[in-house]
């Protein structure tokens, strides 16, 4: 049985609602004020609200808005009783939050028929929020997942790695692993997949199962631009599927020293290297490719670059800097070198810092996009 609270601070009002809507087998609740109403309505939670529009003290916009304003009460019908029927007079109904009017003198079958309607769009509300809830529930347990998966930080004689994982409110394709080829040289990539949710996360959760069983066939793992190759012909888009991601793919040989990379449209690694006191010789670490997926038979090329005792390399996702301000500025890619320069200085460097700093910059808080950075510190 739907519940029904009628606020209104006529009597005779309440009263022909109430036998109108009590006929219809509607469980009805009275308030006579609009205090009295904001009371009721967080107690029981009505489906549906019908509010007379003049009431002393609180009228029925101002019960609207703060209705409207509880979580709880997001899907509750609201309705408007007015003798007020200009264009002016709704729009003021509409911005306050209103669903619907009912105007005076009050028609009783239109009456019914609204609340009707009201009902309806009310269990479609909270059908749909139901259905939101389960998928925000599937998501978190995807992020959980896909977090379970990625490697934990690494500490070894020749080199630290340390990692971050964010993911967006909507879930997405960021990933990253490292892997030894043998006892002196190191794998280690960051990709991101194009797009939002669980078919972006699927491929990124793929490739970290091909390349970590070095399932790719033909594929030299000592050549980062073979095993992007290997990668863009084991995920072609095509008419079902169009999914691309970017990656930075690159091995270390501890021993020679020597850093070999490859990149598939992905942003630029960017190694510090520390000159001085207050120097820094900045890299940035890019070779041209398309992202994976996009194109078949393109050939990647290769990099090299020796590494100096005390460099820290840094590779990651663009989330982490296509950061839009609500001023309209995007906070991009210099400003992220920038702080990284500062961030080198920093004697007890913390990836959770650097990140906590980024935060600020976004709006709210909140970042739109997965985010994911790999920081290795070389010895």
């Amino acid at each position: 049985m739907a519940q029904i609270l009628i606020i209104d601070d006529d009597i005779a009002t309440q009263m022909l609602l109430k036998r109108t809507l009590a006929n219809q087998g509607y469980d009805i609740i009275l308030a006579s004020n609009g205090e009295e109403g904001l009371i009721k309505a967080r107690e029981i939670r009505p489906a549906l609200i019908i509010c007379d529009w003049i009431m002393p003290r609180l009228n029925g916009l101002e019960v609207c808005c703060k209705i409207k304003a509880i979580t709880e009460l997001s899907t509750t019908f609201f309705i408007l009783l007015t003798s007020l029927d200009s264009v002016e007079d709704r729009v003021k109904g509409l911005d306050a939050g209103a669903d619907d009017f009912l105007c005076k003198p009050i028609e009783m079958y239109e009456l019914q028929a609204r609340v009707r309607a009201g009902l309806r769009l009310h269990q479609l509300s909270r059908d749909f929020e139901q259905q939101k809830q389960l998928l925000e529930a599937e998501l978190a347990e995807a992020a959980e997942y896909v977090s379970s998966i990625l490697p934990e930080p690494l500490s070894h004689s020749a080199l630290n790695i340390d990692v971050r994982f964010i993911p967006s409110r909507q879930l997405g394709g960021d990933s990253f692993d490292y892997f030894w080829l043998d006892g002196e040289t190191i794998a280690f990539y960051l990709l991101d997949v194009a797009g939002h949710g669980l078919r972006a996360s699927l491929p990124s959760l793929s490739v970290i199962n091909l390349l970590r069983s070095r399932g790719l066939n033909k594929v030299d793992y000592y050549q980062p631009n073979q095993v992007l190759e290997g990668l863009n012909q084991t995920f072609q888009m095509s008419d079902r599927n169009d999914k691309y991601f970017t990656i930075w793919y690159g091995i270390y040989n501890c021993n020679q020293r020597k850093l070999i990379y490859s990149c598939a449209g992905h942003p630029p690694g960017i190694l510090l290297t520390p000159l001085s006191k207050n120097n820094l010789d900045e890299r940035r670490l890019k070779t041209a490719g398309v992202p994976i997926g996009m194109f078949p038979d393109i050939k990647y090329i290769n990099a090299e670059f020796i590494i100096t005792p005390g460099s820290s390399l840094y590779v990651f996702s663009d989330g982490i800097y296509e950061i839009e301000q609500e001023n309209g500025f995007l906070w991009g890619l210099e400003q992220l070198v920038n702080l990284l320069k500062k961030y080198q200085y920093n004697p007890v460097r913390n990836l959770d810092q650097l990140l906590q700093h980024i935060r600020s910059w976004h709006p709210n808080f909140q970042f739109e996009d997965d985010l994911s950075i790999m920081q290795i510190d070389f010895f």
